[in-house]
């Protein structure tokens, strides 16, 4: 691949449609070439936004379309009903299940009725967590929707990039991550707001996602900056590292 075709590839690695190989070959290529960096931060942030703008909440009537298709579904087919007759038929003449068989019944009865209990508190959970990453899609997509929101990137080292938007409007800024290394084992990255030399937490990314749009906890409430420090789990009060990036907030 000569420099000229990677010249022609920030659109696709913004849109993750590279091979291995020609994203490892592409990455070197970023750390020479200031240009591509920056447009592959503008277009990966650009990305992002219309994915979060597509998202949509079903429809109000979908719960009750899949609530009234339950209702007709065959819970038995028929051939598993002759064979409940057949067996029921031959078993007819024999002698009562003993007491202890119908206690071990009783009890693996009793286990699924836990297991069950237990799914639904675990479907439950699951339902909660959908709804707040819905919210927070749709927060996130605010900011970078709004007429105001103003653009900032820069690379962050090992071919990783990172841009943030901030809406004055809507008094909120979101970072998005491209290509960041994992953090070390039991660490995590934490963002902070640089209110003129004094660093103020503004949340935690996901230790398991490379690329992700994160919104920043709070408002942006004046501050100049924003950085990136590496944490115990948990994240802390004040950073305890030296920041891994340090970026201006756009005017």
């Amino acid at each position: 691949m000569t420099a000229a075709d990677l010249h022609t590839l920030t659109g696709a690695y913004a849109l993750h449609a590279l091979s291995d190989d020609e994203r490892a070959d592409f990455e070197q290529h970023l750390a020479h070439c200031e240009a591509c960096a920056q447009e592959s931060a503008e277009l990966t942030a650009t990305a992002a936004r219309l994915g979060l703008a597509a998202t949509a909440a079903p429809r109000p009537e979908l719960r009750g379309r899949v609530l009234r298709r339950i209702t007709t579904v065959r819970q038995e087919s028929p051939r598993e009903r002759a064979l409940s007759r057949a067996g029921r038929t031959a078993g007819a003449g024999r002698r009562l299940l003993p007491r202890w068989a119908l206690a071990a019944c009783f009890v693996a009865a009793s286990a699924l009725g836990g297991t069950a209990a237990w799914q639904y508190e675990r479907a439950e959970d699951a339902q909660q967590q959908a709804r707040q990453a819905e919210a927070g899609n749709d927060r996130i997509a605010a900011v970078l929707a709004a007429p105001d929101a103003r653009t900032g990137s820069a690379r962050l080292g090992d071919g990783a990039s990172g841009t943030v938007v901030v809406s004055k409007s809507q008094d909120r800024a979101v970072f998005i991550a491209s290509g960041m290394a994992h953090p070390p084992q039991g660490k995590v990255y934490q963002l902070w707001y640089d209110d003129g030399g004094t660093m103020r937490s503004a949340g935690l990314m996901d230790t398991a996602r490379s690329d992700q749009a994160v919104l920043l906890s709070g408002g942006v409430d004046g501050a100049s900056g924003m950085g990136i420090t590496v944490e115990p789990a948990g994240g802390s009060d004040r950073p305890t590292t030296d920041p891994v990036a340090l970026m201006p907030l756009p005017a």
